[in-house]
């Protein structure tokens, strides 16, 4: 990953967090959301979420949580006091990592490490947060009724935005999802043969091409990938560099051309 960003001429991130260093601040989050009555752990050592304890459960997505019970697939699990309650922490099972907790070995869910580690960088709440289009529900929005859930902060009087600009409680001011990448107008998969890497690209087009590429297209839409939208961007990005540098020799001609000074009349 390190060397595409670098090849792409991308800056890498400031923090890198890691979820294994942040076990401690994963359990303590857990901890406090049952100390809050958002969660509760169960008889088979794991720690679930009761997601009918946060009224704004569903905001993010726009998913009511009687919509998700009639059609919505759920796991089975007869521990769980609601289909919808998701895992906060699951017990240890054979040749998996596990690590101590208050509620026996085990591991935590996935839900539970983006709002413990945000929340151990950047406090209760945030400006930004990003991911991908499906990563809306339900991870997402489990980390909103993580974290709003165990810290009861949320934006204040400015409140977050979805991407529709419709007002929501949440730690995050803005949530952007972005739009994924398609070839000829069909998914890019291993199995459609139409599968490529950064490098592969990188052999054909030059780095700057391939940004210009990308920008050119809406965060949000999908973004449809061929040579012939490669080559489009090239020779968008060719133009640009070429009214630039029209401007700027234009820019020099007119400073070091003399203009006439005009005549100050003198008062009588």
């Amino acid at each position: 990953m390190h060397e595409d960003a670098d090849a792409l001429g991308v800056l890498r991130p400031d923090i890198e967090p890691k979820a294994t260093e942040n076990i401690p601040q994963m359990i303590a989050m857990i901890e406090t959301l049952i100390q809050n009555g958002k969660a509760y752990p169960a008889a088979n050592g794991d720690v679930y979420y009761a997601v009918r304890e946060f009224a704004a459960y569903g905001q993010l997505s726009g998913k009511s949580l009687d919509d998700l019970r009639a059609g919505e697939r759920v796991e089975v699990d007869g521990f769980k006091r609601d289909p919808l309650d998701f895992v906060l922490w699951k017990a240890a099972k054979a040749g998996e990592p596990a690590w101590e907790s208050p509620w026996g070995n085990g591991r935590p869910g996935w839900h539970i490490e983006c709002s413990a580690m945000s929340e151990n960088l950047f406090g209760d709440t945030f400006d930004i947060h990003g991911g991908g289009a499906d990563l809306q529900f339900p991870h997402h929005e489990n980390e909103i009724a993580q974290s709003v859930g165990a810290s009861g902060h949320t934006c204040g009087h400015d409140h977050a935005q979805t991407h529709h600009g419709q007002s929501i409680a949440s730690h995050v001011k803005y949530w952007l999802h972005n739009g994924f990448i398609r070839v000829d107008g069909e998914k890019m998969s291993k199995s459609l043969g139409n599968f490529f890497t950064i490098r592969e690209v990188l052999k054909q087009y030059d780095p700057e091409v391939v940004r210009f590429f990308i920008l050119r297209a809406h965060y949000r839409s999908p973004l449809n990938y061929s040579d012939a939208h490669l080559d489009d961007a090239k020779g968008a990005l060719t133009r640009l560099y070429t009214t630039l540098k029209t401007h700027r020799r234009l820019s020099l001609i007119c400073l070091k051309t003399p203009t006439a000074t005009p005549a100050v009349s003198t008062p009588p």
